[in-house]
């Protein structure tokens, strides 16, 4: 691995807390086969290549959360149509079907995925756009690819941190994609994504962070109770507000920064001592 990859200091064991009593055994393997057939279902279009409205991708994004035992809160404006950069930060899987509630857009994704076995393959078909990240000099070319499909009026999603983080700290956004909307002269939509308990604390539960196993992952939410994603889809930074990668990727992250966490702290688990959050987000 290259050590100019971006990575988190977060993992399983000292990150992610359990936020109360658990759903019950009956209760959390109901919820895991829900969202086994809800993925099926999503892989089967995919293999026969319909083309469905938005509307229904917006559905099945949102139950493929719901169907985990999470519940759902979309926020803020509405985003607009035609070419658009979705940005967020990395907390979890669930992620990915949150962003596609907020509008089905093409994934940025790393290219490890496409040696996956079965999975790759499906996933390519999916339209997802792949990254390889431990190869720079492969970075204008991606650069290009995704804003061609921005030009083309497609939405394209991407997590700008490199890494996913366990939602109590967070990373810096990397500048390169940022480059793909000014290039193709779109606008940028930020989106923030909190994981909540029902008590309305943070919560780590949905956390996919370090060596952790997708399977383990999943399983820890559809076994917890009382989460809460809740998604703030923040204004649109129009084309031409930056004159650079660097202005527009600081504005984006300034939009999807956690005020609450800005005057908390991670617990030592964090590199062994207290990493401010405010510190953090904004290195």
């Amino acid at each position: 691995m290259s050590a100019w990859l971006p990575s988190a200091p977060c993992s399983p064991r000292a990150c992610v807390a359990a936020t109360g009593p658990g759903a019950g055994l009956p209760r959390a393997v109901a919820r895991f086969a829900a969202v086994v057939a809800l993925v099926a279902v999503g892989v089967l279009v995919s293999l026969v290549g319909l083309r469905l409205p938005s509307g229904v991708v917006r559905w099945w994004s949102r139950w493929v959360v719901r169907a985990s035992g999470v519940r759902v809160r979309i926020s803020g404006v509405a985003p607009p149509a035609g070419g658009l950069l979705l940005v967020a930060h990395h907390v979890s899987w669930l992620d990915i079907p949150l962003l596609g509630a907020v509008r089905p857009a093409r994934m940025l994704a790393k290219a490890d995925i496409r040696a996956w076995p079965v999975a790759g393959a499906l996933v390519a078909r999916s339209g997802v756009l792949f990254i390889e990240r431990d190869r720079i000099r492969a970075l204008p070319e991606t650069v290009a690819r995704v804003a061609g499909a921005l030009r083309g009026g497609a939405a394209v999603v991407a997590f700008p941190e490199g890494s996913t983080w366990c939602g109590r700290a967070q990373g810096r956004f990397r500048r390169a994609v940022f480059q793909s909307a000014l290039d193709a002269g779109v606008a940028v939509q930020p989106v923030r994504v909190r994981y909540r308990c029902a008590g309305g604390g943070a919560s780590t539960t949905p956390a996919y962070v370090g060596d952790d196993a997708l399977l383990a992952s999943v399983w820890r939410v559809v076994s917890a109770r009382g989460i809460v994603a809740e998604v703030d889809v923040r204004p649109v930074i129009a084309p031409g507000r930056h004159r650079d990668r660097r202005a527009l990727a600081r504005a984006a992250q300034t939009a999807v920064i956690d005020v609450a966490a800005m005057v908390e702290h991670a617990p030592d688990a964090h590199g062994g001592r207290a990493v401010s959050r405010a510190r953090v987000s904004s290195r």
